[in-house]
C-alpha cells in the first residue's frame, strides 16, 4: 500500500511539473506572439506610411508630368505659329530682294551687289529654318493615327526623292528586307529622308558614299533598322548633342542644314514608343540604329 501511494505521489508530482511546464511554456508562447504581432504593427506602419509616400510621389510625378506635356504642347504651338507667321513677311524680303535684283541689280555697283546677295542667302536662310521648324512641330500638331506601313515602300519611295543627290555623289544606297510594322506613313518617310539624307550629305570628299540599310526582328516584336554609311563619321561622345535641336557638329561652311533633322528623328521615333541612336567612328562612317515595336494597340497614336 504504501508502495502504491509513493508511486501515485510520484506521479501527482510529475504531473503537476508537466502542467508547469506547459503554463511556461504557454507564457512564453504568448509573449512571442506579441512581441510579433508588435513587429508585425510596426512593419505594417512603416508600410502603410511608405505606400503614403510613393503616393504622394507618384502624385507629384503626375503633375509634373501633366505641367510638362502642357509646356511641350504650347512650345509646339508656339514654334508652328511663329513659324507660319514668319513665313509671309519672309516672302515679301524675298520677293522685293529679287525684283531690286531684277530692276536695279546694273545700278548697284559692287558693294551693293553683296548686300543684296547677302540678304537674299540670309533670307533663303531662314526660309529653310522655318521650314525645318514647322517640320519639328507637325511630329505632334500632324500625327497621324498608325496603320500597318511597308518600310520597303517607303524607302523606295525616299530613294526616288533623293535620286538626283546620289547621282550627283555617285553613292550608292544598298537596302535588305525590310518589315511592315504598325506606324504613321509620313513620318516613316520623313525619318528615313532625314538620316539617309544624312549619310549623303556628311560624305567624305573624294570618297562615293556607300549606305546600307538594314532591319531584324527579335522575338521580342521589336524591329532594328539600321542605317550605316562610310562618311565623315563623328565622335560618340557627340552622339546625344546630335539629337537635339539647332545643334551642329561643323559649320554651316562646311555642310548646310539646320540641325534640326536629328531631332525630328527622335521625336518621330520617341512618338512611335522606339528609340534611336548611333555609333561611329571619326573619319570612318556612322550608323544609327532606329528600334521601334511592329505592333501597337489598334488606332493607337502614342504623342
Amino acid at each position: 500500500m504504501e508502495a502504491a501511494n509513493q508511486a501515485l505521489a510520484v506521479e501527482i508530482t510529475e504531473r503537476k511539473k508537466a502542467e508547469e511546464d506547459v503554463r511556461n511554456l504557454n507564457a512564453v508562447l504568448e509573449l512571442r506572439v506579441q512581441e510579433r504581432t508588435q513587429e508585425l504593427a510596426v512593419a505594417n506602419a512603416d508600410l502603410l506610411a511608405e505606400i503614403a509616400d510613393r503616393k504622394r510621389a507618384q502624385a507629384r510625378l503626375q503633375a509634373y508630368t501633366k505641367k510638362l506635356e502642357q509646356s511641350n504642347r504650347e512650345l509646339q504651338d508656339f514654334a508652328f505659329v511663329a513659324s507660319h507667321d514668319l513665313q509671309e513677311p519672309l516672302r515679301k524680303i524675298q520677293a522685293f530682294g529679287d525684283r531690286l535684283q531684277a530692276r536695279f541689280g546694273d545700278k548697284l555697283g559692287d558693294q551693293g551687289q553683296d548686300f543684296l546677295g547677302r540678304m537674299q542667302n540670309a533670307a533663303s536662310r531662314m526660309q529653310v529654318l522655318i521650314e525645318d521648324l514647322l517640320s519639328f512641330s507637325r511630329v505632334t500638331t500632324k500625327a497621324q493615327p498608325f496603320a500597318p506601313v511597308n518600310l520597303s515602300k517607303v524607302v523606295e519611295g525616299v530613294l526616288s526623292d533623293l535620286e538626283t543627290r546620289i547621282e550627283r555623289t555617285q553613292g550608292r544606297v544598298t537596302v535588305g528586307e525590310l518589315p511592315t510594322i504598325d506606324a504613321d506613313s509620313s513620318q516613316m518617310r520623313q525619318l528615313f529622308q532625314n538620316l539617309i539624307g544624312n549619310a549623303l550629305k556628311f560624305h567624305r570628299a573624294g570618297v562615293p558614299p556607300e549606305i546600307e540599310v538594314s532591319a531584324h526582328l527579335n522575338n521580342h516584336g521589336i524591329c532594328e533598322i539600321r542605317v550605316a554609311d562610310n562618311g565623315i563619321g563623328f565622335e560618340q561622345k557627340h552622339v546625344e548633342r546630335i539629337f537635339t535641336v539647332f545643334q551642329r557638329l561643323h559649320s554651316r561652311s562646311e555642310y548646310e542644314g539646320t540641325g534640326i533633322g536629328l531631332a525630328i528623328c527622335r521625336k518621330i521615333v520617341e512618338r512611335h514608343n522606339g528609340i534611336i541612336t548611333a555609333t561611329s567612328t571619326l573619319g570612318k562612317g556612322s550608323t544609327f540604329i532606329v528600334t521601334l515595336p511592329v505592333t501597337h494597340p489598334e488606332g493607337a497614336s502614342i504623342q
